[in-house]
């Protein structure tokens, strides 16, 4: 008699099953919240077509396990992998959720962060509760916000997609609805029956409204008070655009940050921290960003465009060593101590961010 012990199948990346009028089609990495892989886009994918094709009524696509809905790209896999084959994977993957003539309800509970915005936050239906915590905290790695990030964040109300992508600031819900980055705001304990509802082949927009409640306060909607003046002072008109002045325009960020905070006054603690958080930035990754916000809002473009931007920009800025050393610092060593190139700034080539960004 065998005395091994039995193989154990291991755990679907991601499940999918039909529940009533619906397909449910939950991310199953809980333990990596649900960082997404090359294989998980395959699979999505998959799932996303078999759904349009079989009658759903919606496509429900959740996470699983208590840390959140994704917390974005497997950072391992894209720094090491074939990048450009997963990133184009990926964005035509967050297209189709976007265009999915059967409406996709995304529920973004708990962390959603990068490529997890990507999956929901493009979608028909944007839920968060009150456990959500979004970002686009790319800057932090030395990539840029990518999966239709910048549409987001040029849609933003003022300069506060600048401001959230700069200092790769974490939105709970009543920042995203303020913010544009989700629509309803519904408690976790209704989540079920916002599920059952949907199951039951209720209206996806009308169940999703029904279960909502008026969403929380928006600390960086409130942000706009100190923060405007600030932009006005590094982006307005008096300045040439940031697409066309990349490293001009992170300069005169940090600039007007760091007098906002030396004339003291309302606003001048918010201006200190933020200039120290953006100074800690990939300095690259600050002036691509602002750069790509910029086109983005001047040109009004939409997804499909944003995305072949992100595509062609994530194609020049991943192989930088400023992404390897951002993911040994925040993900393999966890020193949060990179050593970006440049290091400041002040010392950003123009030269090289317009290569970066040419069309």
């Amino acid at each position: 008699m065998s005395t091994d012990a039995p193989q154990i199948a291991p755990a679907p990346l991601v499940i999918t099953r039909r529940e009533g009028a619906i397909t449910r089609i939950t991310l199953n990495r809980p333990r990596a919240i649900n960082a997404l892989t090359l294989e998980m886009f395959g699979l999505l994918g998959a799932a996303l077509e078999t759904a349009q094709r079989d009658g759903s009524a919606a496509i429900l696509l959740d996470g699983a396990g208590e840390r959140g809905f994704c917390g974005g790209g497997d950072i391992k896999e894209i720094s090491g992998g074939d990048t450009m084959r997963i990133l184009a994977t990926e964005y035509r993957l967050d297209l189709a959720l976007a265009e999915s003539p059967v409406p996709v309800v995304g529920l973004m509970d708990g962390i959603a962060m990068g490529g997890g915005i990507g999956l929901a936050g493009h979608a028909k239906h944007r839920v968060v509760t009150e456990r959500s915590r979004l970002a686009m905290p790319e800057a932090r790695i030395g990539i840029v916000p990518d999966v239709g990030g910048h549409l987001l964040l040029a849609r933003a109300p003022g300069r506060l997609g600048e401001l959230l992508a700069v200092t790769a600031a974490e939105m709970g819900p009543g920042d995203a609805i303020a913010l544009g980055f989700a629509d309803r705001f519904v408690p976790s304990e209704r989540l079920a029956a916002l599920r059952e509802a949907l199951a039951g082949g209720a209206d996806p927009g009308a169940a999703c409204a029904r279960f909502a409640e008026p969403a929380p306060s928006s600390p960086l909607l409130a942000a706009q008070a100190w923060w405007e003046p600030i932009a006005e002072a590094a982006f307005g008109g008096a300045h040439a655009p940031a697409s066309e002045d990349p490293a001009g325009a992170a300069l005169r960020l940090v600039h007007a940050l760091d007098a906002a905070a030396a004339r003291g006054g309302a606003g001048a603690a918010e201006a200190a921290d933020a200039a120290a958080t953006v100074r800690a930035m990939c300095p690259v990754s600050v002036a691509v960003t602002l750069a790509q916000i910029d086109r983005t809002r001047r040109l009004g473009l939409g997804l499909a465009e944003v995305l072949a931007d992100d595509l062609r920009v994530l194609g020049r800025v991943a192989p930088r060593a400023d992404f390897t050393e951002g993911v040994r610092a925040q993900v393999i060593d966890k020193d949060r101590d990179p050593r970006w190139s440049p290091a400041r700034v002040e010392d950003l080539d123009p030269a090289e961010l317009a290569a970066i960004l040419a069309p």
